[in-house]
Protein backbone atom coordinates (compact mmCIF):
# COMPACT_ATOMS: atom_id res chain seq x y z
CA UNK A 1 0.00 0.00 0.00
CA UNK A 2 1.37 3.38 -1.02
CA UNK A 3 1.96 5.46 2.06
CA UNK A 4 1.79 9.41 2.23
CA UNK A 5 6.05 9.20 2.12
CA UNK A 6 5.34 7.66 -0.80
CA UNK A 7 3.16 9.77 -2.27
CA UNK A 8 5.26 12.76 -1.50
CA UNK A 9 8.02 11.52 -4.13
CA UNK A 10 5.47 11.33 -7.35
CA UNK A 11 7.01 13.90 -9.59
CA UNK A 12 6.60 14.62 -13.73
CA UNK A 13 9.37 12.88 -15.93
CA UNK A 14 9.77 14.95 -18.66
CA UNK A 15 8.36 13.27 -21.22
CA UNK A 16 11.54 12.99 -23.51
CA UNK A 17 13.16 11.33 -20.15
CA UNK A 18 10.65 8.77 -20.82
CA UNK A 19 11.81 5.17 -22.36
CA UNK A 20 11.26 1.55 -22.84
CA UNK A 21 9.97 -0.63 -21.17
CA UNK A 22 6.60 1.05 -20.80
CA UNK A 23 3.47 -0.62 -19.40
CA UNK A 24 2.71 -4.08 -20.75
CA UNK A 25 -1.01 -3.57 -21.97
CA UNK A 26 -2.23 -5.70 -18.66
CA UNK A 27 0.02 -3.25 -16.12
CA UNK A 28 -1.93 -0.05 -18.41
CA UNK A 29 -5.06 -1.98 -18.22
CA UNK A 30 -4.78 -2.46 -14.26
CA UNK A 31 -3.70 1.30 -13.98
CA UNK A 32 -6.28 2.81 -15.69
CA UNK A 33 -8.57 0.40 -13.61
CA UNK A 34 -7.33 2.74 -10.53
CA UNK A 35 -7.41 5.47 -12.62
CA UNK A 36 -11.39 5.12 -12.47
CA UNK A 37 -11.94 5.20 -8.98
CA UNK A 38 -13.29 9.05 -8.74
CA UNK A 39 -15.39 11.04 -7.47
CA UNK A 40 -18.45 10.76 -10.02
CA UNK A 41 -21.88 12.48 -9.14
CA UNK A 42 -24.16 10.54 -10.65
CA UNK A 43 -22.17 7.65 -11.62
CA UNK A 44 -21.94 9.03 -14.94
CA UNK A 45 -18.48 8.13 -15.70
CA UNK A 46 -17.79 11.50 -17.71
CA UNK A 47 -14.17 9.93 -19.48
CA UNK A 48 -12.86 7.37 -21.87
CA UNK A 49 -9.06 6.72 -22.63
CA UNK A 50 -7.17 6.77 -26.14
CA UNK A 51 -3.86 4.34 -26.13
CA UNK A 52 -1.14 6.08 -28.38
CA UNK A 53 1.46 3.09 -28.62
CA UNK A 54 3.26 1.20 -31.32
CA UNK A 55 3.48 2.77 -34.73
CA UNK A 56 0.37 4.86 -33.84
CA UNK A 57 2.81 7.26 -32.11
CA UNK A 58 4.45 8.92 -35.50
CA UNK A 59 0.95 8.50 -37.26
CA UNK A 60 -0.15 11.11 -34.14
CA UNK A 61 3.38 13.09 -34.13
CA UNK A 62 2.88 13.44 -37.90
CA UNK A 63 -0.74 14.72 -37.94
CA UNK A 64 0.20 16.87 -35.14
CA UNK A 65 2.78 18.37 -37.02
CA UNK A 66 0.62 18.85 -40.28
CA UNK A 67 -2.08 21.01 -37.90
CA UNK A 68 0.79 22.76 -36.75
CA UNK A 69 2.06 24.17 -39.98
CA UNK A 70 -1.84 24.70 -40.68
CA UNK A 71 -2.18 26.76 -37.34
CA UNK A 72 1.50 28.55 -37.97
CA UNK A 73 2.90 28.69 -41.06
CA UNK A 74 6.56 28.90 -40.87
CA UNK A 75 6.85 27.29 -37.59
CA UNK A 76 10.12 26.80 -36.17
CA UNK A 77 11.65 23.41 -36.97
CA UNK A 78 13.00 22.89 -33.28
CA UNK A 79 9.37 24.01 -31.98
CA UNK A 80 7.48 21.33 -35.00
CA UNK A 81 10.46 18.16 -33.38
CA UNK A 82 9.30 19.24 -29.83
CA UNK A 83 5.63 18.40 -30.77
CA UNK A 84 6.60 15.41 -32.85
CA UNK A 85 8.91 13.83 -29.90
CA UNK A 86 5.53 14.22 -27.51
CA UNK A 87 3.82 11.20 -29.46
CA UNK A 88 7.35 9.14 -30.45
CA UNK A 89 9.37 9.09 -27.25
CA UNK A 90 7.34 7.52 -24.92
CA UNK A 91 6.12 4.31 -25.04
CA UNK A 92 2.84 4.67 -24.34
CA UNK A 93 0.67 8.06 -24.54
CA UNK A 94 -2.59 7.63 -23.13
CA UNK A 95 -5.22 10.55 -24.05
CA UNK A 96 -7.73 11.32 -20.85
CA UNK A 97 -10.89 12.46 -22.43
CA UNK A 98 -13.96 14.32 -20.84
CA UNK A 99 -17.40 13.30 -22.02
CA UNK A 100 -19.58 16.20 -21.50
CA UNK A 101 -22.94 15.87 -23.23
CA UNK A 102 -26.11 17.26 -22.35
CA UNK A 103 -27.13 15.86 -18.74
CA UNK A 104 -30.20 17.36 -16.37
CA UNK A 105 -28.89 16.71 -13.39
CA UNK A 106 -25.16 16.96 -13.16
CA UNK A 107 -23.95 20.08 -14.43
CA UNK A 108 -20.71 20.17 -16.77
CA UNK A 109 -18.11 21.44 -14.35
CA UNK A 110 -18.65 18.13 -12.08
CA UNK A 111 -18.18 15.85 -15.01
CA UNK A 112 -15.28 17.38 -16.22
CA UNK A 113 -13.77 17.57 -13.15
CA UNK A 114 -14.42 13.94 -12.49
CA UNK A 115 -12.65 13.44 -15.85
CA UNK A 116 -9.51 15.65 -14.79
CA UNK A 117 -9.38 13.79 -11.92
CA UNK A 118 -8.75 10.33 -13.50
CA UNK A 119 -5.72 12.15 -14.95
CA UNK A 120 -4.29 12.44 -11.46
CA UNK A 121 -5.34 9.11 -10.80
CA UNK A 122 -3.48 7.70 -13.71
CA UNK A 123 -0.07 9.29 -12.75
CA UNK A 124 -0.32 7.97 -9.15
CA UNK A 125 -1.07 4.46 -10.77
CA UNK A 126 1.78 4.72 -12.92
CA UNK A 127 3.92 6.01 -10.22
CA UNK A 128 2.72 3.26 -7.80
CA UNK A 129 3.79 0.91 -10.83
CA UNK A 130 7.70 2.33 -10.56
CA UNK A 131 6.80 3.87 -14.05
CA UNK A 132 7.37 7.53 -15.11
CA UNK A 133 4.36 10.00 -16.44
CA UNK A 134 4.00 13.45 -17.34
CA UNK A 135 1.21 15.02 -17.58
CA UNK A 136 0.41 17.44 -21.12
CA UNK A 137 -2.07 19.99 -22.66
CA UNK A 138 -0.86 22.76 -25.14
CA UNK A 139 -3.09 24.05 -27.88
CA UNK A 140 -3.73 20.13 -28.79
CA UNK A 141 -5.89 20.11 -26.51
CA UNK A 142 -8.12 22.78 -27.22
CA UNK A 143 -8.02 23.41 -31.24
CA UNK A 144 -11.23 21.19 -32.61
CA UNK A 145 -9.45 20.78 -35.72
CA UNK A 146 -6.83 18.28 -34.13
CA UNK A 147 -9.26 16.96 -31.43
CA UNK A 148 -12.45 15.66 -33.81
CA UNK A 149 -10.47 14.98 -37.76
CA UNK A 150 -7.18 13.22 -35.69
CA UNK A 151 -8.20 12.19 -32.45
CA UNK A 152 -11.75 11.14 -33.49
CA UNK A 153 -13.47 13.23 -30.30
CA UNK A 154 -17.31 13.89 -30.96
CA UNK A 155 -18.53 17.69 -30.65
CA UNK A 156 -19.30 17.19 -26.71
CA UNK A 157 -15.65 15.68 -25.83
CA UNK A 158 -12.74 17.45 -24.59
CA UNK A 159 -9.33 16.21 -24.32
CA UNK A 160 -8.07 16.96 -20.79
CA UNK A 161 -4.55 16.15 -21.51
CA UNK A 162 -2.20 13.55 -22.98
CA UNK A 163 -0.38 11.21 -20.33
CA UNK A 164 3.02 10.03 -21.69
CA UNK A 165 4.32 7.08 -19.41
CA UNK A 166 7.64 4.82 -19.58
CA UNK A 167 10.33 4.23 -17.89
CA UNK A 168 12.62 7.46 -16.33
CA UNK A 169 15.73 7.81 -18.09
CA UNK A 170 16.92 10.20 -15.09
CA UNK A 171 16.44 10.82 -12.23
CA UNK A 172 14.46 14.20 -11.69
CA UNK A 173 15.02 16.42 -8.19
CA UNK A 174 11.80 17.46 -7.00
CA UNK A 175 10.87 21.31 -7.42
CA UNK A 176 9.88 22.87 -4.12
CA UNK A 177 6.36 22.70 -3.47
CA UNK A 178 4.11 25.05 -1.73
CA UNK A 179 3.52 24.72 1.86
CA UNK A 180 0.18 23.31 2.81
CA UNK A 181 0.12 25.54 6.29
CA UNK A 182 0.23 28.75 4.19
CA UNK A 183 -2.64 27.44 1.85
CA UNK A 184 -4.78 26.38 4.91
CA UNK A 185 -7.42 29.05 6.44
CA UNK A 186 -10.26 28.20 8.63
CA UNK A 187 -13.36 29.58 7.52
CA UNK A 188 -15.07 31.36 10.45
CA UNK A 189 -19.10 32.61 10.56
CA UNK A 190 -19.91 36.01 9.55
Amino acid sequence: MLTLADLDTRHSIPTRQLGAPGPSPTQLLRMLQTAVRVPDHGKRVPFRFLRIEGDARQALADAAAARLRQREPGVDTALEDKLRSRFTVPPVTVAIIARLGVDEKIPEVERFISASFTSLMLLLAAHAEGFGAQLLTGWISYDRPFLEDTLGLAADEQLIGTIAIGTPLIEVRDRVRPDAAELLSDWVPR
